[in-house]
């Protein structure tokens, strides 16, 4: 078996114990996609900062400002069952290339006008809305490529290790937005985005991966209409897409009224923003390290459980925090929820999905939390509104609490070892 994997993912750079949760960087070509990932996820931290802050002071509308958020999420809910199909059909190597010089080119755009000054609040939501597009379309195939990276026995920690990198951005990548935007402006952190997808462009022309054999290619309804048969048919996976909708309509509550809480409640800066932002990151980043090993030990349901409860406390917290180091502690206790939920249930997914519909499966899975995320960001938003921004983050947690309480007896998290899928051959 070492030799096979060897041959398919390369040689392994050095020994490492399989229960370290970075036993997956032995192998060179996760390692080399891992590290331009993170700078990708750098350079889109520093434009997501920008862009949130920029539509505070473009638009007095607390639905736009949280539309900024949504403007990511909702592609995925609107393209995210067809990029998995386009996962399933074709080279997951050329689909990720595809999409990231697509981002690299809007991104750069994006950054031309802003330094024309030619852009207003809808034009913002567009070009952030296209690059989301973008992420749509890249990640199904990014996801289901990590089984030509890295042998099956890596995988959890594989999935760990890659929202390690989203989120190590996120702990820097605010801060060092809200130093740029302070002393250069929002022109130069789009800039900066634009040039984070070359590493990773780079990386993917030179990558030639052991591509496994696909069935025949089937037309995009037939194709759509397998990929959803079986996410209702499979009862663990039906649960674990219930939960991801749940979690994901509450808890982007925290990202998208941040900017707001940041702007009139605490009165704070764009650096005050990146702080509170970065806090959200380092949170991620700390959970993520061990949540591999949490999980085995005390199962999914424990994991997405806790990860509701801390969520709640961490919208509520910010509800009422009187400054900014407040703040940043509830958006610390925000970031470990969040990253312990959503590797749980996209381990769950990964671990119960057959190969030939892998990228399908993990498409209606990004469709269903990143859908959610989009509801909520637009209900906060509108809620936020009318009743203030403190009000509809209280309302979040509400839900967070009362769908954990419903879904625990209607949806319950699969067990370790329910309803897995074969290994590919």
């Amino acid at each position: 078996m070492a030799d096979a994997d060897s041959t398919q993912f390369g040689n392994p750079s050095a020994a490492m114990s399989l229960d370290s949760p970075f036993a997956p960087f032995r192998w060179p070509v996760f390692r080399r996609v891992w590290t331009a990932n993170l700078t990708s996820a750098l350079g889109s931290m520093i434009q997501m900062t920008a862009a949130a802050w920029l539509m505070t002071e473009l638009t007095e509308s607390h639905l736009l400002v949280a539309l900024v958020q949504a403007s990511v999420t909702v592609p995925v809910l609107l393209f995210g069952i067809f990029a998995g199909v386009i996962a399933d059909n074709y080279d997951r190597r050329k689909v990720m290339l595809i999409a990231n010089i697509a981002m690299l080119v809007l991104s750069a755009i994006l950054a031309v006008l802003a330094w024309i000054g030619a852009i207003g609040p809808y034009s913002l939501l567009f070009f952030t809305m296209a690059i989301g597009a973008g992420f749509a379309l890249n990640g199904p195939s990014w996801q289901a490529s990590v089984r030509q990276m890295v042998p099956r026995e890596d995988l959890p920690q594989a999935i760990s290790l890659n929202t390690i990198a989203y989120n190590a951005a996120r702990s820097v990548g605010p801060a060092i937005g809200g130093v740029v935007l302070s002393i250069w402006g929002p022109s130069t952190a789009f800039t900066i985005n634009a040039l984070s997808y070359l590493a990773l462009v780079y990386i993917l022309l030179r990558w030639r991966p052991v591509t496994p054999p696909r069935a025949q290619r089937h037309r995009v309804g037939a194709a759509i209409g397998a990929g959803l048969r079986f996410a209702v048919s499979s009862s663990p996976v039906r649960r674990v897409l219930t939960r991801a909708l749940a979690f994901g309509i509450g808890a982007i509550s925290f990202q998208a009224l941040l900017p707001l809480v940041a702007r009139e409640q605490l009165k704070g800066s764009e650096i005050g923003f990146g702080l509170m932002f970065g806090a959200f990151g380092v949170g991620s980043v700390i959970t993520a390290v061990w949540v591999a090993r949490v999980r085995r030990r005390f199962g999914p349901e424990a994991i997405v459980s806790a990860a509701s409860i801390i969520a709640a406390l961490a919208v509520t917290l910010l509800a009422v925090a009187p400054n900014i180091p407040i703040a940043m502690a509830a958006a610390f206790m925000a970031g470990c929820g969040h990253v312990s939920a959503m590797t749980s249930l996209n381990v769950s997914i990964q671990m119960r999905s057959p190969d030939e519909l892998l990228g399908r499966s993990l498409s209606i899975f990004q469709s269903m939390i990143f859908g959610g995320m989009a509801v909520g960001s637009a209900a906060w938003g509108t809620l936020s509104d009318f009743v203030g921004t403190p009000n509809a983050l209280l309302a979040s947690a509400a839900w967070l609490l009362a769908s954990l309480v419903v879904l625990r007896v209607l949806a319950p998290m699969p067990g370790i070892g329910e309803g897995h899928a074969p290994p590919a051959v």
